[in-house]
């Protein structure tokens, strides 16, 4: 059996311990699973994405989940990087423990598990202390950082002038909300999907929106649009957010319906 470790928030320990881990991480090829990385001898290596991981908080810490694999279980390895260019390769765990545990320096590598973490493969549940890793990525001392979405941490120290100096073509800073409902307005009735989705991507990065304005695109009949939309407001502190994602809950879409149930896994209480 191949063991692996998984961080994840301190709030999903009960969860964890009741019903394992939930595919909710997006993988190479949009592909739903668990993000882990092999125990090896070097607890540094083992635990490398931990302070990574905590700069985008978590409620009550870090932990970490031991989880144990079938050798031949079929999974993703490669570096974080590959992801995108679809570069990473299945392989049985065993062998990606192997290819990792033979590298010199396996800093940035990952292994996407695609599919959920049964109950009975979860060895064990610990605290992890978030003192171990890098940040942002490995050898970054010294490299111009990156300001898209995934790396900029909203409300950290200096996050708001960097991204104004460092643009980023994707990910801002985002057009001003008349500029992006306007947009909306112009796309018409229903509305083009690419173009709503372009402006609910935007809207995203605000932490509070205008939901009066926005509550329509639930009924929107591109299914595209009202995942986005479960995506847009759910981490804002706008009143109403949580009604108009009850709403969604019952969506027809299964795509719908887990994002919603994904965006309230990380909010469950202890």
């Amino acid at each position: 059996m191949a063991m692996f470790v998984h961080l994840t928030s301190a709030a999903n320990a009960p969860r964890i311990r009741r019903s394992g881990i939930r595919a909710v991480s997006h993988g190479q090829g949009g592909a739903r699973g668990v993000y882990c990385f092999p125990v090896l001898p070097s607890y540094t290596l083992t635990h490398q994405w931990l302070r990574e991981l905590a700069r985008f908080g978590s409620r009550g810490g870090l932990l970490a989940v031991h989880v144990r694999l079938d050798d031949t279980q079929p999974v993703l390895v490669g570096r974080y990087g590959d992801r995108a260019r679809d570069g990473q390769a299945t392989v049985p765990a065993a062998e990606a423990v192997r290819r990792i545990a033979a590298l010199d320096d396996p800093r940035g590598w990952e292994v996407f598990v695609p599919r959920a973490v049964r109950p009975r493969e979860v060895h064990r549940v610990r605290n992890a202390p978030q003192v171990a890793g890098w940040r942002y990525l490995p050898n970054a001392h010294g490299v111009r950082p990156c300001t898209c979405y995934g790396c900029a941490v909203r409300g950290g120290y200096g996050a708001r002038r960097l991204r104004e100096r460092l643009p980023h073509p994707l990910d801002g800073p985002p057009p001003p909300a008349r500029v992006l409902l306007a947009r909306i307005a112009a796309a018409g009735d229903p509305g083009d999907p690419a173009v709503l989705q372009e402006a609910l991507h935007w809207f995203a990065q605000r932490r509070r929106g205008p939901l009066a304005q926005l509550g329509h695109l639930a009924s929107h009949p591109d299914p595209g649009v009202r995942e986005q939309l479960v995506w847009t407001i759910a981490r804002w502190s706008t009143p109403g957010v949580a009604e108009l994602l009850d709403a969604l809950a019952d969506d027809p879409d299964p795509d719908v319906r887990e994002a919603v149930e994904a965006v309230r896994e990380t909010d469950e209480p202890d």
